[in-house]
């Protein structure tokens, strides 16, 4: 199985220049738990952010959420793979990185995103087609 056949091809994205307020209406919007953060030109890299990010960024600072932009304190760069790359690598990559989320560039073209949450119900659904074949 290959990343292109796991991956989200949609993924919410945010403008780097947004402020966390703006970035926390998105994800309740969209109903999501991180946005990728577009690059701000061809020769800068994918950003990633999260609600923990946020919460982390508010308690620290003790600021407030209108005046923080999203590029100032998201993860930068993201680690991505492309569409081809086999999901027990991807896992593996999740796992020794300690990430989450992964993005897929096809190029440097943004076409994806694979959760951890996506890896275990793919194999979880695989655990189960193969004790139903064995049936």
């Amino acid at each position: 199985m290959l990343a292109r056949e796991i991956m989200q091809k949609e993924v919410v994205t945010v403008s780097p220049l947004a402020t966390l307020r703006e970035a926390m209406d998105i994800m309740r919007g969209r109903k999501v738990k991180s946005l990728v953060v577009e690059r701000r030109d061809t020769e800068d890299a994918f950003g990633i952010i999260t609600y923990a990010t946020i919460l982390r960024t508010i308690v620290a600072e003790e600021g407030d959420i209108d005046l923080i932009n999203v590029y100032d304190v998201c993860t930068k760069p993201v680690i991505s793979v492309p569409p081809g790359m086999a999901v027990k690598y991807v896992a593996r990559l999740m796992v020794d990185q300690l990430v989450q989320r992964i993005l897929v560039l096809d190029g440097d073209e943004l076409a994806g995103i694979i959760t951890m949450n996506d890896i275990v119900s793919d194999v979880l659904a695989m655990a189960e087609q193969a004790h139903i074949d064995e049936a």
